[in-house]
This record gives C-alpha cells, structure tokens and sequence, in this order.
C-alpha cells in the first residue's frame, strides 16, 4: 500500500525524494535547462537544428511516413493497419526531445505547438495499463513483450528521454505523466513479476536512469540495474539471436560486469555501457565500475577511429578485430558517435577523470558532428575516412534514427559543459556560455567566453554573491599536453611548441592537476577572471602500427579538430597527395557555403607519373585541409583523412 500511495503522488506531479541508501553521483552534470549557450560555434548550429533539422523531422514524421498517422489510427480504434517498421515510434520520440532542448536554446511558439500536438497524439494512443507501441497494438496486441527483438523497450527508453527534457525545458507533466506510467507497467511485467528479458536493442536502461534522477523514485533504478542483470544468462531469444547466433552482437554472451571486451552493434553497445555507468555511480557497484574501465579501454586503446567514430564495419553494424580500422570503408554510424558523448560524460561523473572528456569532445566535434550537413537538413549515416568521390548526404533514410539522434545531441550540448559536486564546479567543454552554481548558501553566476575551438584563449568570469571558497576545475584537454588520445592509439608527431597557461586576473596563478584538471582552490570573489591559453598548432597524427590502414601515413588535427583534404579545395583530386618528411602548415580564415573555419593550408607534394610512364616524380603543392565535419557538403568528390608519407602509398581508394 505504501508503494502504491508513493506512485500515485508522482502520477500527481509531487516528486518523492525521501530515497533511501542511495550514494550521490561524483560529478552531476549542469544539464541544459540551467545553461544558456551564446557560443560562435554552437549556437548557430542549434539555431540550423531549430529550423532547418526539426523541419526536416517533422515533414519526415507527419508527411513522408506514417509515424504520427500510427498514433492517430491506435486513438481511432478502427482496425487500420501500422505503416513502417515496427522501431518508428522512436523517431518520433527523439524529434520531441530535440524540440524539448531547442525550445530551451530558441523559444518558438510554433514548434512548441506542435510538440503538445504530437504529445496528445501519443498520450491517445497509450492503453489503459499504460504499455504504448503502435506496431503491437495495430497489428496483434496479444503478442507484445514476445519478441525481445521488436524493440518496445527500446522506444519506451527514448519516450523516458523526451519526457524527461520536455518536463525540465516547458515543466509540462503529460508526457512525463505517459513515460511515468509506460515505466510502471514495465517493472511490474518484468522486474516485479522476476520474468526474463533481454532488450534486442539496449536503451531502456540509461533512459530509466534520466527518469530515476528526475523523480529520485527508487524502482527506476531498481529496473535499470535489473535489465543489465538480464544479460548473459541464456534469455536472449528473437530474430536478431537466430540470425546472427552469436549473443555477442547484443552484448549477451556473458554477464554485464564480467564484460571486458567491446563486441556486436556499436549503437546497442554505448547505450548499454551508458547506462550500466549510470547505475554504478548511483549505487557505486565495483562490478560495473570494474566492466565499464575494461570495455572503456578496449574500445579507446584498440577500437576507435582518430574522429571518435566506432564501429568499423557495416555488416553488424559494429565491431570486428582489434585495430582493424579502415578508413573508406568504415562504417563509424553517427548514432554510435552520439553514444560515445552519452557513454564518456558518464563514465567521467563516475571517477571524475576528464580523460573521458577528451574522447567526449573528439567525438561531438568530428565524428558526431559529420553527420549533419551544414544547412542542417542532410545527413550522414555513416561516416567514412577517406571517399573516391561516391559519398552524399541524404535529406532522410529508412531506418532514420541518424537525424533526430544527431539534432538532439547538438541541441542538448548544453548538458555536457559543466559539472558539480560539493564544493566543486568543473569545466569540461569550452563553450561561450552561462549559467548558475550553488555553493552552500552562495549563489555563483559563472560566465564564459571563448572563440573556441578555432582559437585556444577562454575566459571565465564568476560573480559570487559573497566570497566563498570552493574548487574550480578547469579541464586540461589531453591534445593541450602531447597526448593525442588515452592508450597511444594514435599520437603526436614530434612534440608541440606551445603550452597550457591559467592565469587569474591576468597573472600567472598556481594551481594543482588531478585527473586532467587544472584545480584551483581558494576563495573566490565577484568578477574574479580565469583565463587558460590553450595551444592551438597543427600538429601530425600516426597511429600504432598494428593499424594496417595508416600505416606510413599521417593526420592533421588542430585543438579538437581533426582535418581532412577535399577534391573541392584541391582541384578535385587528393589520392595523389604525398606528405614530406618536414612539412609546415599556415592557418587560414575561410569558409565552407556559411561556416566560417580555420583551414589549414599544408606544403606537401604532388605525385606524377613521368613522361614514360614507367617511374614517377614529386612537385610541390600547396594543399588546403578542412575541418573532417565539413566536409561533403559542396557535392561528392573525393576526400582523405590519412595522407601517405611514403610514395607506395599513393593509391586508388579502398
């Protein structure tokens, strides 16, 4: 009676916070409801996101498919058939949380209109004991949860996400009010009932915990930690298990905490690590905590391509061997990349390392971000390193998971800049952005300005309302200090000129590093100014040896960015393109249609056949490298991330 009495109060909009023996995250996330974004960088991406992305995603959905006509024909109870494939309901779901966010960054009367207009449609179509999927309730509702590959957990996970970023942009109940009810039936049919279930495709378990940590309602832990416990026991069973048979491609095959190695669908696998992250900085599980290092590390040190991107091959979608990483073939789906931001910001809440923050940032600024054209309407679903000139961004897909993901990741950028713990603020991005710290009693505006990430000075001015000590923890980015990436997988050339400077109102200050934060510990006062020098240079890039795809070849990167060569700034060709042994490079201001970017402008050579035909001879070429996320976005041509050093390597693409 006691629990009952509890849901019914949260059904009714009073949050219970009296949970018991649970442990505080390390670092809690400022999440973008409490951030305002003014940044050069960002915001007019988040403004292309409000426009032309949620246009495009809304057209998409009420248009050109039947996702809303399905919610529509469940409300109408006239036996129509479902249209589209039996996971659309999650589109939609992921369009809302991305309105939710770009209501935050740019109110529109309009969008939100229609966001309450899809809600009511949604709310229609639940059933009375709260389960809602328009596949099984249009087609044969006796056979929903009997096919752990149909994905209703999956879109129930991503319902919880939107319910939970609408309630904290609009503080509107009724679809938090859906997902409350939608997670009820859930535990009670599983979690309650003790009935085995493994999701097909994982997502459920890191959207419970956005919904335990609005609510503080301790059965939502309780059923996330429960679903990652279902792994590795045999229960699989569903399509995906007969036609792959293997339980790797699930991450099944053996029990989440003795999971040491990444395996299977990339997507699948940053979901669940990132909610089994989730859980065990709530309950502080050295189980999980064990698991999660082992397959960070795996993933990191072996598995990952210089953009961030995961997931080499297209045939599962995933992982195959250790360092096979090749470059026009890799497969690297933006949603995966988008999965690497979710997985490392949680895995730093967890032991408030910001080496988690260097790989988050690798990813949001390359591999995540190529798969959004620059007019915010066209989309890459996977994104290659190198192209013979066949590659196009899509206005949409079949399985269109790829642009909602990416439009509500750009949106919510907000959620990943700043972090808290007691007596501690942490800076782990480096974008021109505000917001509000509570220490103790004392209010602490903080506000940053910066030109990041084309230049390396960022400032931060906080205005406490009284001096108050407390800990700022500013991240040191580990490209500022020689170290490419964690575990050496790739790394610098040679070793950088410049260096990572913190000053405190203008003057040299001392502080400590601890886990890659510059700490400074005093006693703060209004309109006291930090500002850190980051170094900015273009540096080379190789990778370890074992990665037969770079072998004898290079990279460019400058501060986050990593670099490619285009056709379309290079008189359409860059398979003929070799690097010299000391090559220089300028900076240049340019731009791609409407970005403004720093293009790096490289003194390499240029292969040609001598007039026999037999040998061939070098000359000089003056090349112009882009950032990697634009490029494609001026019609197909080819493009190269890794340029060969050595002239045997001057080939037709893969």
């Amino acid at each position: 009676m006691q629990h009952t009495t509890k849901i019914s109060l949260i059904a009714a909009g009073i949050f219970c916070l009296n949970v018991i023996h649970v442990q505080a995250q390390r670092i809690q996330s400022v999440r973008f409801s409490d951030v305002t974004i003014h940044d050069n960088f960002w915001k007019p991406k988040q403004e292309k996101v409000a426009t032309a992305t949620l246009n495009a995603c809304i057209i998409q959905t009420e248009e050109k498919s039947g996702r809303i006509r399905n919610f529509e024909k469940v409300a109408r109870k006239h036996g129509e058939k479902h249209e589209g494939i039996y996971y659309d309901d999650s589109d939609v779901y992921k369009a809302i949380e991305a309105m939710a966010y770009s209501l935050k960054n740019r109110p529109d009367a309009a969008l939100e209109k229609k966001a309450d207009e899809w809600i009511d449609k949604i709310a229609a179509a639940q059933q009375p004991d709260g389960y809602l999927n328009t596949f099984y309730t249009l087609t044969d509702i006796n056979q929903r949860w009997t096919d752990m590959e149909k994905h209703e957990d999956y879109c129930a996970g991503h319902l919880m996400e939107a319910a939970v970023a609408y309630y904290n942009t609009t503080g509107k109940r009724k679809l938090l009010d859906v997902a409350i009810r939608l997670a009820d039936h859930i535990d009670a049919t599983f979690r309650v009932a003790n009935r085995p279930w493994v999701s097909g495709h994982q997502e459920i378990e890191l959207a419970l915990m956005k919904m335990y940590h609005l609510t503080k309602e301790d059965r939502y832990l309780k059923l996330a930690d429960w679903f990652l416990q279902q792994r590795g026991h045999g229960y699989g069973k569903g399509k995906i298990w007969d036609e792959w048979k293997d339980p790797k491609y699930c991450q099944d095959d053996i029990p989440v905490k003795d999971q040491k190695e990444i395996t299977g669908h990339a997507v699948r696998a940053m979901y669940q690590y990132t909610g089994a992250a989730d859980v065990a900085s709530v309950n502080q599980d050295p189980g999980y905590m064990n698991a999660m290092t082992a397959v960070w590390e795996d993933v990191v040190y072996r598995n990952m391509y210089l953009t961030g991107g995961i997931g080499s091959s297209g045939h599962n979608e995933g992982f195959t061997d250790d360092y096979d990483l090749p470059n026009g073939a890799a497969y690297s789906e933006t949603c995966a990349s988008v999965g690497m931001v979710f997985w490392n910001q949680r895995m730093n809440s967890l032991t408030g390392d910001a080496k988690y923050i260097d790989v988050l940032e690798r990813s949001l600024y390359n591999g995540a971000l190529d798969g959004l054209s620059l007019s915010g309407d066209h989309f890459f679903y996977g994104n290659p390193l190198s192209s013979i000139g066949n590659n196009a961004r899509n206005a949409w897909f079949g399985t269109a998971c790829c642009p909602s993901n990416i439009a509500r990741l750009v949106a919510s950028v907000g959620d990943y800049i700043y972090g808290k713990s007691e007596n501690k603020i942490w800076v782990n991005l480096f974008v021109g952005s505000g917001t509000k710290f509570q220490v103790g009693k004392t209010n602490v505006p903080l506000l940053m300005e910066t030109n990041y990430p084309w230049e390396g000075n960022v400032k931060i001015k906080v205005s406490p309302s009284q001096k108050v000590k407390y800990a700022l923890n500013i991240r040191i980015p580990g490209w500022a200090g020689n170290t490419a990436v964690p575990g050496e997988l790739y790394s610098f050339i040679g070793a950088g000129n410049e260096k990572f400077e913190v000053l405190l109102n203008g003057k040299p200050v001392n502080y400590q590093v601890e886990k890659g934060y510059a700490v400074i510990d005093r006693t703060w006062q209004n309109g006291d100014e930090v500002e850190v020098k980051l170094p900015m240079e273009v540096r080379q890039i190789k990778s370890r040896k074992e990665v037969k795809a770079n072998e004898d070849r290079i990279a460019l990167q400058r501060g986050p960015i990593v670099y490619c060569v285009e056709g379309a700034d290079n008189a359409g060709e860059v398979w003929d393109l070799l690097v010299p042994e000391n090559p220089t490079f300028n900076i240049q201001k340019s731009k791609i249609l409407d970005e403004s970017v720093i293009s790096v402008q490289a003194n390499l050579l240029k292969v040609e056949a001598t007039a026999d035909g037999l040998n061939v001879k070098t000359k000089p070429q003056l090349v112009t490298a882009i950032p990697y996320y634009t490029w494609a976005n001026r019609g197909k041509g080819p493009m190269q991330v890794w340029l060969p050093s050595k002239i045997k390597n001057i080939r037709i693409a893969e």
